[in-house]
């Protein structure tokens, strides 16, 4: 059971001062009857209606982000734009933030949610959640570029796991290749390539453990993702004890610190 300003205020887009007023003026209605008491408890299978709109439980929220170039992923920033200025103010309200990075020159999928612990398996190296990029770079990329990745590449300051890249175009002058990671270090994929002698000029995601980039979602936009979606990002993390018995990741019950 829940307070009824209480599962108002979820949503973001009013507070609990304001949701209990919209109460007291009889412009709510639970399971069709008007409500005028704040403090009513309601069920967490009950109808709520504001103004018309049925207002769905929305304490955990999931969304998809297709970034453009010049963004910085980054909750706010008092020089630059960053993605949260593209997302509706309500998903700012309830703490809504990036899963992991893009570089500001980087383009395509990112995640945002508030369920702090699906961001935290979804990063983790130790679950497997790959991400797909397209890649343009200079020079020719080869098959021992290939095999350099896959064997993973020695950076300064870190090892880089294992990746795969495979190669859609190669010329002299310049090369697309698809590069697929499972870590997400500060410009991992920039480096793996200037440690085969190659510099990106261009980066775009468009995979992220099972979710791909819908063709149809115009740059700078974000939608939901589907309760399908959230599931698949769920069941993409699950881990594996050593007697090969699934663990569950979090149901959408974590905390809502991104």
């Amino acid at each position: 059971m829940m307070r009824l300003d209480k599962y108002l205020s979820q949503s973001g887009e009013h507070s609990r001062t304001e949701a209990g007023r919209l109460i007291r003026s009889g412009a709510v209605q639970v399971n069709g009857q008007v409500v005028r008491k704040p403090d009513t408890q309601i069920s967490p299978d009950a109808q709520v209606v504001l103004a018309g709109v049925e207002i769905g439980d929305s304490s955990q929220q999931y969304y998809l982000l297709h970034k453009p170039a010049g963004v910085l992923t980054a909750a706010r920033d008092n020089r630059a734009q960053t993605v949260m200025d593209l997302v509706p103010e309500n998903l700012r309200k309830r703490k809504v933030l990036p899963v992991g990075r893009l570089d500001k020159d980087t383009t395509g999928l990112l995640l945002l949610t508030n369920d702090g612990e699906l961001a935290h398996f979804l990063l983790s190296p130790n679950r497997h959640v790959w991400k797909e990029y397209r890649a343009t770079v200079t020079g020719q990329l080869t098959q021992a570029d290939a095999e350099a990745f896959a064997n993973g590449l020695q950076l300064s300051d870190f090892v880089a796991k294992p990746a795969k890249l495979t190669i859609v175009e190669s010329t002299p002058e310049t090369s697309v290749a698809l590069v697929e990671v499972r870590e997400g270090k500060f410009h991992q994929v920039k480096r793996m390539f200037a440690a085969t002698g190659h510099e990106v000029t261009a980066l775009h995601r468009h995979r992220f453990g099972p979710l791909t980039l819908p063709e149809d979602l115009p740059v700078g936009q974000c939608r939901p993702l589907t309760e399908e979606e959230v599931q698949a990002l769920r069941d993409s993390v699950k881990a594996r004890r050593k007697d090969g018995e699934e663990i569950e990741p979090p149901q959408g019950k974590g905390n809502d610190n991104g």
